[in-house]
């Protein structure tokens, strides 16, 4: 990792990829930003001091290439990118889904060292202390590189988990995936709603957290959140749970079943109990949320 001076970032005028330009160029790199918006590319390069261009080609120059682009775009962009890699150059994508990316860089690099990576966080974080960091080698090259990587962000204070694409995405599914979706439904729920505005003025902690987000996830670019959606393998299994427990607990409410309201959340309080280290401190930590508002 000390040997890696030059870093090009594919990708580099998204949000994700300023956010790594900004580390990177912290950390003493060399940064390029390649896309093809040149008036995008101008202003992040005004902005952050860090070279740009247009042509892909130009990751030749790099020891190390970054591929943020969304899903949606992954294969046109590792077909592109790998008649310019070389067998010395490291090659890491961070996008939010793993089995694909990963399957796609095998299959069309040839020349170079890959390594699935997810920053489990997104551009609003001002450093990678505390962030989660996952990282997903399949073969044991990668799971040197990815050791490599893993010491290089742990002395950056950040939380790194090593696992397969495959146990990635089954997670993802449901930390990304099922929060969106419950986030969306929400958001759907709540537009059309009279007084929003009265709401949120007397709402207390609980209805602050939702709504904090609900407008997170909406105010984002619903092409990336739809990128994911579609990306998940899982995630449509979970989603159809997600709805089959909704129907159930709606008609405990429709029908006024109190005992039977009290007996399941009971249960399900004692089953995250078991499972969660944190569990007693949620009520404080959501206060703590809210407070920072």
């Amino acid at each position: 990792m000390a040997k890696i001076n030059k870093i090009a970032i594919i990708g580099g005028s998204g949000k994700m990829g300023q956010w790594f330009a900004r580390l990177l160029k912290e950390e003493g790199k060399s940064v390029t930003l390649i896309g093809r918006d040149k008036t995008k590319l101008a202003e992040v390069q005004n902005r952050l001091g860090v070279a740009v261009s247009t042509e892909i080609s130009d990751i030749q120059q790099a020891d190390a290439v970054i591929i943020s682009v969304p899903v949606d775009f992954f294969e046109e962009t590792v077909k592109q990118m790998s008649l310019f890699t070389h067998s010395s150059q490291l090659i890491f994508d961070v996008t939010s889904v793993k089995s694909i990316p990963v399957d796609l860089m095998h299959r069309y690099i040839t020349n170079g060292q890959i390594l699935g990576t997810h920053p489990v966080f997104g551009p609003g974080a001002r450093s990678l202390a505390n962030q989660n960091f996952v990282l997903t080698p399949t073969t044991p090259q990668e799971e040197k590189l990815a050791l490599l990587v893993q010491d290089f962000l742990a002395k950056r204070e950040a939380k790194v988990q090593i696992m397969t694409p495959d146990e990635h995405d089954s997670m993802m599914s449901i930390v990304l995936g099922l929060a969106h979706f419950i986030a969306i439904i929400s958001a759907d729920s709540l537009a059309g709603l009279e007084k929003l505005k009265e709401m949120e003025s007397i709402g207390g902690i609980t209805y602050k957290v939702l709504w904090t987000l609900v407008e997170s996830v909406i105010s984002e670019d619903p092409e990336l959140y739809a990128s994911l959606q579609m990306n998940l393998p899982q995630l449509p299994h979970f989603q159809q749970q997600f709805l089959k427990n909704a129907a159930v607990w709606s008609e405990l409410v429709k029908n006024k079943n109190r005992d039977e309201f009290v007996r399941r959340m009971k249960t399900i309080h004692d089953q995250l109990e078991a499972k969660s280290n944190n569990f007693g401190k949620a009520y404080d930590n959501m206060y703590k949320i809210a407070e920072g508002l």
